[in-house]
């Protein structure tokens, strides 16, 4: 339970369900959203650039998230959830859909492919269910690389033209990142409040034990039917969004690689807590942006590797995070987070 500052209590059950609990709070919310959307307007465009990844990014890892930190189920596959997305959105484009109807037919596409992903959940778990949705990571690429060229453009891929709306063209990063970050509050928001309900307490009952749970009569596959769904409906939404952005895409996108970066997001952020991916998705692209700002300084001090040098950097101190932090903070960053408000809360007290 979160410790409170002392006069901050509970009036009634509303006031006790409120995520923001009292003016001072809905004050420095509103200038947080104020700030956040005026910074289009008078940021770097490369700044504007690694938000918007930072977001499209952040809406795969809270797909994780509820999958695997609030069911405890593995999933390999969250990349080519988000292909599935990206390409309905293209196709739908391509065949004269407008890409705001496209957005959430992608979401929903991909959720109904996760389904079908999810049905191994039934009989197997753990390390098992995680290899049989590595089997969605190597199928659905290829399916997008050799089923139906003329339609998903095979290796080379699909073009995507920037939408419009209102008269306004999204070809650009301060344009896109408003669609972009409206949708990571959207999501965001749908992601805290299904930790509230009753399928959210019915999926962390299944993750700290299955068998108790069936024994309290929570139906466990359809939960987990439904964890699966909305992970991938989160990919596919971000999938849509990464289309977008890229207005490019093609199946080498979307590798396990990607997959394995995902899941690091939502490990170093801390598994099954709303903060989680938001810190480690944060944390991890901007540990890649300075790989790329500090790749060509390396270069010229160890001239004899500077081939492959960028290439090399980036997963080095990505695996080097992982393993650090699995090792002296295997609750993430989230937890360190909520370590720090209860020490500033409890001061001058260490007890």
């Amino acid at each position: 339970m979160a410790l409170r500052l002392a006069g901050d209590f509970d009036t009634s059950y509303a006031h006790d369900m409120a995520t923001v609990r009292n003016r001072g709070q809905w004050a420095m919310f509103g200038a947080f959203i104020l700030v956040l959307f005026a910074l289009p307007f008078f940021a770097d465009a490369h700044v504007v650039g690694i938000i918007n990844l930072i977001g499209i990014s952040l809406i795969a890892a809270q797909g994780l998230n509820i999958l695997v930190g609030y069911t405890g189920q593995i999933s390999l596959g969250q990349a080519a959830f988000m292909a599935v997305g990206a390409y309905t959105s293209a196709v739908l484009v391509k065949y004269g859909v407008s890409f705001w109807l496209a957005l959430p037919l992608s979401g929903l596409s991909a959720g109904m492919v996760g389904l079908l992903f999810g049905l191994p959940a039934l009989r197997i778990k753990g390390f098992y269910l995680a290899m049989a949705t590595l089997a969605a990571q190597f199928i659905i690429p290829w399916f997008f690389r050799n089923v139906r060229v003329d339609i998903f453009g095979g290796m080379p891929g699909m073009k995507l033209t920037p939408p419009e709306l209102f008269g306004i063209v999204f070809n650009s990063q301060q344009t896109l990142f408003f669609p972009i970050i409206g949708t990571v509050i959207v999501t965001t928001f749908i992601a805290k409040n299904i930790v509230r309900t009753r399928l959210g307490r019915a999926l962390i009952a299944i993750r700290d034990n299955d068998l108790s749970a069936e024994v309290l009569g929570i139906a466990v596959f359809a939960y987990k039917l439904r964890a699966f769904f909305l992970s991938a409906l989160y990919a596919g939404l971000a999938g849509s969004l990464w289309a977008m952005y890229a207005r490019s895409i093609n199946p080498e996108q979307f590798s396990l690689g990607q997959s394995v970066w995902y899941l690091g997001m939502v490990i170093v952020g801390g598994m099954g807590h709303g903060l989680g991916p938001i810190l480690g998705t944060t944390f991890l692209r901007l540990l890649d942006e300075l790989t790329v700002q500090i790749a060509p300084m390396l270069s010229k001090v160890f001239p004899q590797v500077e081939t492959g040098l960028l290439a090399a950097l980036g997963p080095i101190l990505f695996g080097g995070s992982l393993m650090l932090f699995l090792i002296f903070e295997p609750h993430g960053l989230a937890h360190r987070w909520e370590m720090l408000k209860a020490a500033w809360r409890l001061r001058p007290f260490a007890h």
